[in-house]
């Protein structure tokens, strides 16, 4: 039998001192033989009690010295003695203290590890700002400069800067646009707007707003078959719009030339699953996990080219959250991806 709690220790301690003591009392004093058994009870109760008290109380409070600064820390409390005894109550004192102190040790063990990530990843997002403002503010200074240095009297290159200018400034407005949407939805100050519509039509609406892109990189823009109903959803239509929008145009942008991207629905018990599917260059399985973070890139040369934000997909999964959805992702290098969501049927 284990030792651990007060009661135990003051139970057995005092268990031996009795015995100790209605032994020398038997053996110390001289009395009639009829006499020697009440005696002996007597005195083995008698000191059964003293010690028990005496050694509980010690034990009890020398327990409650110890372990009480152990609970001021893991806990961030002071405890009562009250509080130590119901807390300890049937229980092995030491043993308890040790998966308090276990629990302790991983609960910080997690939330530094957790500190570590958010730390490494606030100073990869404050890198990615600074690069993504930086080019088009050296852009802008660049012409800037020329015009100054005497190409505002030059008429065959003062129109052609200005113009360079206002693309670099607009970029700049699409970053700070984009970083302001992340925040709002993060934070929750945007309500969602929400009305029944047709999301086949919503997607063909996206397929003739990209007609431009789609000619320019010969992507065919198709569904997976012939809709001929209207399938009802419910959420906000002009942040799906959006979502829509930003997948098909990364499908059409990461394509390749002469290949397609194919929406398609399928029914979810009360949801309805949408799929963008293209047979473009892929996405690397070490990459898949970080695709939604805010500036990451897949292929950084060529969305920049291209003029992305590095912001849209983070949008994306925070639209869909605030709908109360999910989104998910497969792909394969060189073979092409599939970004699917649910929405709720209207």
């Amino acid at each position: 039998m284990r030792t651990n709690s007060p009661r135990q220790l003051a139970f057995l301690i005092a268990l031996v001192i009795s015995l100790v003591c209605t032994a020398l009392v038997a053996m110390s004093i001289y009395i009639s033989i009829a006499s020697i058994p009440v005696v002996i009870l007597g005195s083995m109760i008698i000191s059964f009690a003293i010690s028990f008290l005496l050694v509980y109380y010690t034990v009890h409070n020398f327990i409650f010295e110890k372990i009480n600064p152990i609970y001021k820390t893991i806990e961030n409390i002071p405890i009562t003695k009250k509080y130590l005894r119901q807390k300890m109550e049937g229980k092995e004192v030491v043993q308890e203290v040790n998966r308090l102190v276990i629990n302790y040790a991983q609960k910080r063990a997690k939330e530094i590890k957790k500190l570590r990530r958010m730390e490494k990843y606030r100073k990869e997002f404050i890198g990615n700002v600074s690069h993504e403002l930086k080019t088009p503010i050296f852009n802008i200074q660049g012409y800037i400069l020329t015009l100054l240095d005497g190409g505002l009297e030059d008429p065959e290159i003062n129109r052609e800067y200005l113009e360079r200018t206002e693309k670099s400034i607009n970029r700049m407005i699409f970053i700070i646009e984009d970083l302001e949407s992340i925040t709002k939805l993060e934070t929750g100050e945007f309500e969602l707007e929400r009305e029944n519509f047709d999301i086949v039509s919503l997607v063909s609406e996206v397929y003739e707003l990209q007609d431009a892109n789609r000619n320019k990189y010969k992507i065919n823009l198709v569904f997976n078959r012939n809709y001929d109903k209207p399938i009802m959803v419910n959420g906000d239509k002009k942040r799906i719009t959006g979502v829509l929008n930003n997948l098909i145009v990364n499908s059409i942008y990461y394509g390749e030339k002469g290949g397609k991207t194919t929406v398609s629905f399928e029914e979810l018990g009360e949801n309805i699953l949408v799929e963008v599917l293209d047979n473009g260059i892929g996405i690397a399985e070490k990459e898949i996990p970080r695709i939604f973070e805010r500036f990451y890139r897949t292929d950084k040369s060529r969305s920049r080219d291209r003029g992305g934000t590095g912001l849209g997909l983070s949008i994306v999964k925070h639209i869909i959250e605030a709908h109360n959805q999910t989104i998910t992702v497969r792909s394969e290098p060189g073979v092409g991806s599939s970004f699917s969501f649910t929405l709720k049927k209207a």
